[in-house]
């Protein structure tokens, strides 16, 4: 059992700037699986996403001691992760060009539809890097268009429309999977 487990967010930050291991594996062990998720979702690769969280973590360490306590630990943790998976997508992501899709938005109602949680992983792994890139982090993790663009270097336009694309491309994927 973690000695960490009943130490508050505070004292766990405190005790990994005094340069605790013990504290310091906890903070990890804490907060590692759901950083790998996101990395994952963004890179689409196990071994990048596993790049991603040490490359990350090693900047939460370093970093720590700027960490200002505006937000919880856990958000922090995740901006330096999205930040680490994007640098490293970024180099092979393909943004398909804009083109004019005034068409009427479709609504998808994710909750309503009867899917496999994994196979609705498998699915988002199908995209093209910039869309699954746009799609997860608008989707998944919350980041509006603006925040997006500043990211990944590109216009608000490129991100809204990757991510129309990426609904659609994700909606045939899913359309072919309750056909079968």
């Amino acid at each position: 059992m973690s000695f960490t487990i009943s130490m508050t967010e505070a004292e766990l930050i405190d005790a990994c700037l005094a340069n605790s291991r013990r504290a310091q594996k906890d903070l990890y062990d804490r907060y590692k699986q759901a950083m790998y998720t996101i990395a994952y979702r963004i890179t689409g690769s196990f071994e990048e996403a596993e790049e991603v969280l040490q490359d990350a973590f090693l900047s939460v360490f370093r970093n720590l001691g700027n960490f200002r306590r505006e937000s919880t630990l856990g958000a922090w943790i995740k901006t330096i992760v999205v930040r680490t998976a994007i640098k490293k997508v970024k180099k092979k992501i393909y943004f398909e060009p804009l083109e004019d899709h005034h068409q009427r938005k479709e609504v998808v109602n994710w909750a309503s539809a009867k899917l496999d949680v994994d196979y609705l992983e498998k699915a988002i792994k199908q995209l093209p890097e910039g869309y699954r890139t746009v799609f997860v982090l608008v989707e998944v993790e919350g980041y509006g268009h603006k925040e997006i663009a500043g990211m990944l270097d590109i216009s608000e336009g490129t991100s809204k429309s990757q991510l129309f694309h990426a609904k659609k491309k994700l909606r045939n994927i899913l359309e072919s999977y309750e056909l079968k």
